[in-house]
């Protein structure tokens, strides 16, 4: 069995064939936590939870939904048109939709400071602002006793100190950080998400050194494609290529592996 621990099904870029696409996933088979981003993703997440069998959903707002008028962004036509940075936390809201019992997590969420205000000013403001809202979800997810999936882009050394603070459990999704920082989060409990990054940032250190029992198999699907899955839309049956990687990396087989994240998968998300 392989577990894609970090999916989105949910966004726009599979309204035109996400049935098949599922249908192909059931047949592998895979079994995928589908991830929100903001409120909208959220709830299309746990609506396919509660439709297909082998999938379960992640609530959360992602850091580049979260509303500031500090900067501006052009539209991301595959996760559904969205305008950046316009969405407010909703903390009741959010909490509504934990109801459901095919939420398995919180997430993503976290920190994110690649598209970023100029000036030194309005960038603390910035940071203060998505630090306050992630804090709010790291404690909405210790209310509701769920573990977080957590985005981290630029911001690992806040993000770090933030948990050092608010003792939490989860994944750092795509992980792209260095094998100091890996430990640093393993340390407070944190598992590693590895997906298709691999394949154009090199973290063979931290693949290699870190306990197997602490790694997670990922897709990010429909970004990060590997490359050898040969079409350009990632999909979570290609997690398998990110097994794959890490076994040969490891020098182990694809079955160790695959079992053994699935097992993590299980462990961390109660699946």
């Amino acid at each position: 069995m392989l577990i894609d621990t970090h999916s989105h099904l949910n966004f726009k870029a599979y309204n035109n064939d996400r049935d098949e696409v599922i249908q192909r996933t059931q047949k592998e088979p895979v079994i995928c936590i589908d991830v929100g981003t903001k409120y909208e993703t959220s709830k299309r997440a746990i609506e396919l939870a509660e439709k297909y069998k082998g999938i379960y959903a992640a609530i959360g707002m992602h850091p580049i939904h979260i509303k500031t008028d500090l900067l501006k962004l052009k539209l991301d036509p595959e996760e559904g048109a969205f305008t950046p940075f316009t969405e407010e936390f909703d903390r009741e809201k959010y909490k509504e939709l934990a109801k459901s019992k095919r939420v398995v997590a919180i997430g993503e969420i976290g920190l994110d400071y690649y598209y970023r205000p100029k000036s030194k000013t309005k960038l603390e403001l910035f940071k203060q602002n998505q630090k306050q809202v992630f804090i709010e979800q790291l404690d909405l997810a210790q209310e509701l006793d769920l573990p977080v999936i957590l985005h981290c882009r630029m911001a690992h050394e806040d993000l770090l100190e933030i948990l050092k603070a608010k003792p939490s459990r989860g994944v750092v999704h795509c992980f792209t950080g260095s094998w100091e920082q890996a430990q640093r989060y393993m340390d407070l409990g944190f598992y590693i998400g590895i997906n298709g990054i691999i394949f154009k940032f090199n973290i063979d250190e931290v693949i290699k050194k870190a306990p197997l029992d602490k790694i997670l198999a990922e897709t990010d699907c429909p970004y990060l494609t590997p490359p050898m899955a040969g079409v350009e839309r990632n999909e979570p049956i290609f997690v398998k290529h990110i097994v794959q990687r890490i076994a040969d990396l490891r020098g182990m087989s694809f079955d160790e592996v695959a079992e053994a994240t699935a097992q993590n998968a299980k462990k961390l998300f109660g699946i």
